[in-house]
Formats: C-alpha cells, structure tokens, sequence
C-alpha cells in the first residue's frame, strides 16, 4: 500500500473524495482514486445528526477504523477539535492511529464546533491550538502518521491570523496546513504562498470557498484536495428518488439489467470470502 507521505512527495496533486463507511470508501477505491477522506460532514449524516460537533471521539474513531480496514487506500480521517485538550489529543491520535488511518486533522474551533463553511464559528486562542498540535505530533508513535493542523479563524479575524496560526502549528511539527474557508482565488493562492509548508484544499460547492478546477489547484501549490460532500450530495438524491418511486409503485428501484445480486457483492468483496470459505472447507463454494 503506497502510503499518504509517499503520494504527497509526487507532483501530482492528492485528490481524496469524502466518504463515511465501508460502501462509500470501497467505491472511491474502486473508481481510481489514491486516498479517502473520512468527511466529519458525512460521519454526522450517516449517524443522523448535523455537523454540529455531536459525534463522539468513539464514534469517529471507530467508523475511521471500519473505513480503513475497507480498503487499501490511506485515509485522512477528521478529528474535529481533538475532543478535548492536550491529554483527550493525545488519546485521539493514539486511537486513529491504531485503527490504521493514515492522517488527521485537527482545529481550532470552540468545542462544540460547526462545518467549517457555516456561520457563528468560534475559535481558542493560537496559543491553545498550536499546544494541542504539538500535544498530537507528540503522541504518535507511527512516523508515517500525519498531522495536518487545521485553523478556522479566517471566519472569526482575518487571512493574516489564518496564516499566522497555520505557520505556528507547522513549527511545532504538524505535517501539512489546512486553512478552513478562505473567501477568494487571491486568498486561496496567498494560502499557498504564505504558508511555510504543504497545503489542503477543501472543495465544498455552495461554501464560502470559491470553486477551483483541480489543475488550478495544483498551479496555485495545493498538495492535497478534499471532497467531503461529493458522495453525500449524490447518494441523498438518488435515494429520494428511489424511494418515492417505492411510494408510487409498490416497487423498488430495480438493479441495472447488466449487473446480478452476485456481481453487485462482488464488488464489496464477496470474492475474496468466498476463496477464504473454500480454503478451510477444502471445496468450492
């Protein structure tokens, strides 16, 4: 499995769609891409909340060890605030990280925190933060594991401060910066250019962030793009639509006349068990 690090250190840029269970991050491996983005947004629907910072540590850990053991890819894993200060970010770090994930980040919101891309944010003092980032880069003990340090204060002071906090976790040793919400193409490539280390770009239509096509992403710098709502904004549709068609019909959505029962599980591994029941049975299945 090639590993968050080594995809970083190429000169392509990382694109990692949002996912929050098995499925998603299957079928996100299964298209081509080279990383997952456990999406803290989509984590939150799938538990039927909004990203309100209701999800639990436990929670979150472990939907990000049952994505991680779905697949091969790395993934990048939300970790909020690091619930709570420098010990409960230390015990943070230490779950993910057992639950195989590649990375996490983690921000400068007041617990309980919002989606980056809403109003009423608030966030702790730099000072605050910038400890809870060192406490995080302390705590691992995989030095493939990555600390990405993310700051919202774009929305409560200004790029400057954005900036300013983003440079202070990287010299405590966070792995890459992810400066939440910026408001134009000029902040986005100021980001870039200011910031004394890799970048992440969070693609959300309909959010403060002005869309940017991924090669403009990649002139402007950004290392790493990720999609939190691209399932999600797809798979709630498709769902509506399925299921008004079961309140006018009776019926339910039918499967593709290409694809049977047995090829659609093949495609969450079926396969593979059925070779592992085979080897112990001592006959085909």
């Amino acid at each position: 499995m090639t590993s968050l690090r080594q995809l970083l250190n190429t000169e392509q840029l990382v694109v990692a769609p949002g996912v929050y269970d098995g499925l998603t991050v299957r079928l996100v491996e299964q298209a081509g891409f080279q990383a997952a983005y456990m999406t803290g947004a989509g984590t939150a629907a799938a538990h039927g909340f909004p990203d309100y910072g209701i999800v639990t540590a436990t929670e979150m850990v472990e939907t990000a060890g049952i994505i991680a053991c779905a697949t091969k890819l790395p993934v990048i894993a939300d970790a909020d605030t690091g619930y709570g200060n420098e010990l409960n970010v230390t015990r943070t770090v230490r779950d993910f990280e057992m639950r195989g994930v590649s990375a996490i980040h983690i921000e400068d919101q007041v617990a309980p925190k919002r989606c980056g891309h809403l109003d009423g944010k608030q966030v702790i003092s730099a000072e605050e933060f910038v400890s809870k980032i060192g406490a995080a880069v302390r705590a691992r003990r995989n030095p493939d594991f990555m600390i990405i340090a993310r700051t919202d204060s774009r929305a409560v002071a200004d790029l400057d401060e954005a900036i300013s906090r983003a440079n202070a976790a990287l010299a405590v040793g966070a792995d890459m910066a992810f400066v939440e919400a910026v408001r134009s193409k000029e902040e986005l490539a100021a980001v870039t250019a200011r910031v004394d280390g890799p970048c992440i770009l969070n693609v959300v239509p309909g959010g403060k962030t002005p869309p940017v096509t991924f090669v403009e992403a990649k002139a402007m710098g950004y290392r790493l793009a990720i999609l939190p709502g691209a399932l999600l904004q797809a798979i709630v549709p498709a769902i509506d639509a399925a299921l008004r068609r079961l309140v006018q019909t009776g019926l339910p959505e039918p499967f593709a006349p290409t694809i049977e029962i047995a090829q659609a599980f093949r495609r969450f591994g079926a396969s593979e068990w059925d070779a592992l029941r085979s080897s112990f049975a001592g006959k085909s299945v």
